[in-house]
């Protein structure tokens, strides 16, 4: 049995520290379940420099995608995050004329964000990469490998756990200005 897509909210991009490894984190606003995903640098800036509402003099690749397709015609009509395998997000734009465009999850969030469409989740997806907000509360904080786990859907209790706690660490001690400049700077 299938189960239904879930239409997921864009929180915002973080950046993963020590390393500086941004993330795009989405959240499930009926469970609260959050799905955090790598992302490259530039891609967190697109995001980031949207959701602040900053637009570029020129066009970026997602602006000038969605221009492509509304001069054709064809309207984005949402996008969805359909897999996740080695911690690799899959996912598609869903045009209004009912074509499907592979594309990465970052690339497909961007253009979601300037489009205005929905964010879509499999429930498969929500289940093996998700992480349980409340969960990431209860983690241990004295767990030294949780400075050392990546939140990447693996599943496994241990393994979990230090997901978790590394999760936690990082959302602690992460602002928006951290992507005032794309991410390219070193505290």
């Amino acid at each position: 049995m299938n189960l239904p897509d879930v239409e997921m909210t864009v929180l915002g991009v973080r950046v993963e520290l020590p390393g500086n490894q941004p993330l795009v984190l989405l959240q499930d606003p009926g469970t609260g379940t959050l799905v955090p995903i790598w992302i490259g640098a530039p891609e967190a800036s697109a995001i980031a420099l949207w959701q602040q509402g900053l637009t570029p003099p020129r066009p970026m690749t997602h602006d000038l995608l969605i221009e492509v397709l509304s001069a054709t015609g064809t309207a984005l009509e949402s996008v969805r995050i359909g897999s996740v395998e080695d911690a690799v997000f899959h996912a598609e734009l869903i045009l209004d004329n009912g074509a499907r465009v592979d594309a990465r999850a970052s690339d497909a969030i961007a253009c979601a964000l300037r489009a205005e469409a929905p964010v879509l989740c499999a429930a498969e997806v929500l289940e093996s990469a998700g992480v349980d907000p409340e969960q990431a509360e209860d983690v241990d904080e004295d767990s030294e490998d949780g400075v050392d786990e990546a939140v990447t859907g693996v599943t496994g209790a241990a393994e979990r756990d230090a997901e978790l706690n590394r999760f936690r660490e990082f959302l602690d001690n992460v602002d928006p200005e951290d992507f005032a400049d794309g991410g390219s700077s070193q505290s």
